[in-house]
């Protein structure tokens, strides 16, 4: 919630209960958002219908912390409770290797699009 002037009438721990972490599945900043079910978003708390408006289109963690100017962290855990609601879809990017590198076909279709160009 927002005050007039812009600021945060409810602090941002509220907004999420408390919690730092999602109750399901960790979410990378990089994932993206779309919204499956806007029927019942109408009955949601605001942080979580500016979520739902923003994801009519695909929308990272990062653009949603950033619109509704909280932590990514506070982001990622509103992001997850939607998904596990079923309002929200998550298109989580590639899986890297063990090391943490990103995988050879990701590298390969991103070589590919640099030499199209």
């Amino acid at each position: 919630m927002t005050r007039p002037d812009g600021g945060r009438v409810v602090p941002v721990y509220a907004v999420t209960k408390g919690r730092t972490r999602s109750g399901g599945r960790d979410l990378p900043v990089e994932s993206l958002v779309t919204a499956t079910d806007l029927r019942g978003a109408l009955e949601l708390q605001s942080e979580y219908r500016a979520i739902m408006a923003l994801a009519v289109r695909p929308v990272s963690l990062v653009e949603i912390g950033a619109a509704l100017r909280v932590p990514v962290g506070v982001a990622r855990v509103l992001v997850s409770d939607l998904a596990d609601s079923g309002y929200l879809t998550v298109h989580a990017p590639p899986p890297t290797s063990a090391n943490g590198a990103p995988a050879p076909a990701l590298l390969n279709r991103l070589l590919e699009g640099l030499r199209a160009r």
